[in-house]
């Protein structure tokens, strides 16, 4: 979260850079930190326009240099200037990540060698170079692109023809006409890119996630597409939905700009399909005038309409239009859309988004790309994989709002997406109360926000995936930009709900932001998040717009690989030591209070790898209590929890807090706390009242489900058992089971085992817990809650953990490959002769030692009795086994590690 202290585009015939830059560029694949290959550009990125009306391409790449060894600016662009000792790039590169690609730098994942680059390199303006190759001018050339960090002059062919008043802010869509400019043959665009500050400019900051990268993101983070068309070109083309309550019918009506660039008056007819159905247009345009046409509705019986995963299938449809002028093509458009109707009224105090007319409890992240902003397709897949393996439905994106390929993975998946401004920078420097950075706005700053929101919009509009949009984040819009907000939203047909803060904010038009910020983002305990009395704190009532337990300890495996020795022994033994991976912030720069925590409830450790085997631990029983805490009181009469965004997905870099999962796509105990809650049927224990409550996530009503409780004492002596029969309702319906007795007699850590199973017999959920009795307990200092979290006054005891006698488990496992996937099965056994259970199972795929990541499991984290048997299988990619075989790694906290064939 948030330190206190302180382009749309249509797409037409996309050729990839691959394809067009193959014939003459070969490829060096170089070791990126998070393990994946990077390909270097070679030093060619010569782009041949395709000459078809209606065609564009991205420009592959570039050649970049500091503006501090130029000295003419004209030059840069000319056909003939040599780029010789300038970096080759990629096509969406900041300059950091450009020299990054070049081996500049060492690895910026490790340790603190993101210091070893000096800022004053980046004080200056860099340039962007590439080459284009123009068969023919017959028809119009256009530069068409977002995403520039954060303001540009663009030249080409030595004519400059933006200034950086004109290319200013990351989300503003700039659609450049280079006609006059361009000739046949060999032709050079070069922008030359200023230095990014998110306190001065509209752009994209780092807060406090992590250490800001030492070029501040300057460069282009989004393709720059060169486009061609005839006199006249189709810009923004979308179709309109709207959708019968009853799901039977909906009318689409298509809109497209149509716009004339030539010198004299010109008649096009604009014509195509929209889902399979034909539509047309005659449009008369003068010189240089552009006009936005509608085209006649078109209405579709029984729509094939988008769900989010889970709830039904990702349909979408296609809108393809062509302009004809004289019998020719002057341009065309094609794009994908989905039939379906998004609302989001305030019930209680939260939010309630409802898809299609069904309600639905968003259970979320907040998204994170890459910390040096490089676009990784394959990285990005894993990231909404997870979202789903983990029962997760939407992901928020505040600021570093991704491109058009993101948002396509999205609408494929059925992954709900909130995108929206960012706080605590420029964006919010107009109504902030001065605690958080961010100056005042210029005049130009409303022009700039008003084109921003502008371009998210009308790129946004056709993917069925966006649920609504944030234009305020800690604090909610001022009325004037509100309005140009508002004004900007309505022009772009941007048909979803408009949110006026991600905090208990208000606006003039919009009204009550029905979302809640109130924290944690600091350690709290799990029976935290049952709270409902307390309204300025992080409870499960209402929509927490972003929240956690801070700190999150990755596994073993990665900590090697992203600290030092001496940053390991200062990890645990140390937690007043400032952590450079944790955060710039001074509030959030040490483990402090997760540290303490740690130690008061599971005893003191002994070494790293105890110390860290803990923390999953603590992480698990955390996370689970808050997506649980929210499903359980998601049906409430009274206030009810009606939204969960987990304060964060995932990390932009090697991080020890607010991450389900690692720059690695390793998962910590935290990731597996959030998919053990959020199974489609669910079995849980409330921390608050001690009740044991089952939750139906699925769009069918259960019955004959048989919840049965047992409570054990560490030395396995059971001390309770009762089963009960519930029937959930459908779509996050809950049964209370039973509620647990006072027990007598229970040793100071015991252990609740909860089992579901359904009218066969067969097991559909099962969930283990470790609870404090007596005394000590797990106590928040409410008085001291602030918007970080609250001190706390004791803490539970689960110390006696570490002391739970040993048992034995066998591990079995065996491997099959199908297409590029491979399935791992594991077969885990409690094979102990007495009553000692093997308490926290944890299995990894390893190859040569080294975990294969990505991998998505179907269970984990799991305890099994003296007999009891579970198998769990994990897919991951064949090919990241690197050419090894797949062995098994099992760590249990009272078994040991054993290491078996997985083949």
């Amino acid at each position: 979260m948030k330190s206190r202290q302180k382009n749309p585009r249509t797409a037409v015939r996309l050729l990839t850079a691959t394809a067009l830059v193959a014939a003459t560029c070969g490829a060096a694949v170089l070791p990126q930190a998070n393990g994946a290959p990077a390909v270097k550009p070679a030093a060619s990125t010569t782009l041949t326009v395709p000459a078809a009306a209606g065609a564009e391409a991205a420009l592959p790449g570039y050649h970049i240099q500091s503006s501090a060894k130029v000295s003419d600016d004209s030059s840069v662009s000319k056909p003939d200037f040599s780029t010789s000792g300038w970096y080759p790039v990629s096509a969406r590169s900041t300059v950091f990540a450009g020299l990054l690609e070049n081996g500049k730098y060492p690895d910026p994942f490790y340790s603190t060698n993101l210091k070893s680059a000096n800022p004053a390199d980046f004080t200056v303006p860099w340039w962007y170079r590439t080459q284009l190759t123009v068969d023919s001018t017959a028809q119009r050339t256009y530069l068409d692109f977002s995403g520039v960090l954060s303001r540009a002059d663009v030249w080409v062919n030595g004519t400059k023809i933006a200034d950086s008043k004109q290319v200013v802010g990351s989300y503003t869509r700039h659609d450049l006409d280079i006609t006059s400019v361009v000739k046949p043959g060999a032709n050079a665009v070069a922008l030359k890119i200023y230095p990014n500050d998110p306190n001065r400019d509209l752009t994209m900051g780092w807060i406090d996630w992590a250490q800001t990268p030492p070029d501040k993101n300057m460069g282009i983070v989004r393709d720059v597409l060169v486009r061609r068309s005839g006199p006249v070109a189709l810009r923004g083309a979308h179709v309109n939905t709207k959708l019968a309550s009853d799901l039977k019918h909906a009318d689409l009506t298509t809109e497209v700009d149509v716009r004339n660039d030539s010198d004299a008056p010109v008649t096009t007819t604009v014509s195509g399909t929209v889902a399979g159905v034909a539509i047309s247009k005659d449009v008369t345009l003068a010189a240089k005038e552009k006009k936005n046409v509608s085209f006649p509705v078109v209405g579709l019986d029984n729509p094939n309409v988008w769900w989010p995963a889970g709830m039904g299938g990702q349909h979408r449809y296609d809108l393809k239009l062509t302009a004809n002028v004289g019998g020719s093509a002057s341009d065309d458009a094609s794009e994908k859309f989905g039939v379906r109707e998004v609302k989001a009224p305030i019930r209680g105090e939260g939010r309630q988004y409802s898809i299609n007319g069904k309600d639905l409890l968003i259970l979320g992240g907040g998204y994170s790309p890459d910390l040096f902003m490089r676009w990784d397709a394959a990285q990005a897949r894993t990231r909404l994989n997870y979202v789903l393996n983990m029962g997760m439905n939407t992901v928020r994106l505040e600021g570093h709002i991704e491109g058009d390929d993101f948002f396509d993975m999205a609408d494929e998946m059925g992954v709900l997406t909130m995108p929206g401004w960012e706080c605590c920078d420029k964006w919010e420097g107009e109504s902030n109360d001065g605690g958080e950075g961010g100056q005042k706005w210029t005049p130009e700053d409303y022009v700039t926000a008003k084109l921003s929101m502008t371009g998210e919009a009308e790129r946004l509009r056709n993917h069925p995936s966006v649920i609504s949009f944030h234009i305020g984040s800690d604090f909610a819009p001022t009325a004037r930009q509100e309005k140009d907000y508002l004004d900007a939203v309505n022009a772009a047909d941007f048909n979803v709900p408009i949110i006026p803060a991600a905090k208990t904010k208000s606006t003039p038009i919009l009204g009550k932001s029905g979302m809640k910020m109130n924290g944690p983002y600091e350690w709290i305990p799990p029976n935290y998040w049952y709270d409902k009395a307390h309204k300025n704190a992080g409870g499960a009532w209402g929509f927490n717009s972003e929240t956690s337990a801070g700190v999150n300890i990755p596994t073993l495996d990665t900590l090697k690989r992203m600290l030092s020795s001496s940053e390991l022994e200062s990890l645990w033994k140390n937690p007043k030591a400032v952590q450079y991976h944790r955060s710039q912030s001074e509030q959030f720069s040490t483990i402090e209070a997760f540290a303490t925590a740690l130690n008061n409830r599971y005893g003191k450790s002994s070494s790293l790898e105890e110390w860290v085997k803990k923390s999953q631990l603590a992480q698990y029983e955390n996370v689970r209590a808050e997506y649980e805490s929210h499903a359980r009181n998601y049906t409430d009469s009274s206030n009810p929890a009606t939204g969960l965004i987990y304060w964060m997905l995932n990390s932009p870099w090697t991080s020890l807090h607010w991450q389900l999962f690692d720059r690695y796509m390793d998962q910590s105990g935290a990731y597996f706390g959030v998919k053990k809650a959020n199974e489609p049927l669910h079995i849980q224990y409330s921390y608050d009242n001690n009740s044991v409550v089952v939750i139906n996530k699925t769009q069918s009503a259960a019955s004959g489900l048989k919840a049965t409780t047992k409570v054990y004492n560490l030395d396995g002596t059971e001390k309770y058992t009762k089963t009960a029969t519930v029937a959930p309702a459908a779509n996050g319906g809950k049964a209370v089971a039973l509620t647990i007795p006072s027990i007598s007699g229970l040793s100071a850590t015991y252990l609740v085992k909860l089992t579901l199973t359904d009218s066969s017999g067969k097991e559909v959920s099962r969930n283990v817990y470790w609870l404090s009795s007596g005394s000590k307990k797990d106590e928040t200092d409410w008085s001291t809650t602030d918007w970080w979290g609250s001190k706390i006054k004791s803490y539970a005891d689960l110390s006696a953990l570490s002391k739970l006698a040993s048992t034995t488990v066998s591990t079995t496992a065996s491997s099959t490959t199908s297409g590029d996937k491979t399935i791992t099965t594991v077969t885990l056994k409690n094979t102990g002769s007495g009553k000692i259970p093997a308490f926290y199972l944890d299995a990894k795929v390893v190859s040569g030692g080294v975990p294969v990541l990505p991998v998505e499991w179907t269970d984990n984290a799991v305890s099994l009795w003296p007999g009891e048997t579970v198998t769990l299988t994990a897919t991951y990619k064949t090919a990241d086994l690197k050419g090894g075989t797949p062995s098994v790694r099992v760590t249990g906290q009272n078994t040991g590690t054993q290491t078996v064939p997985g083949k």
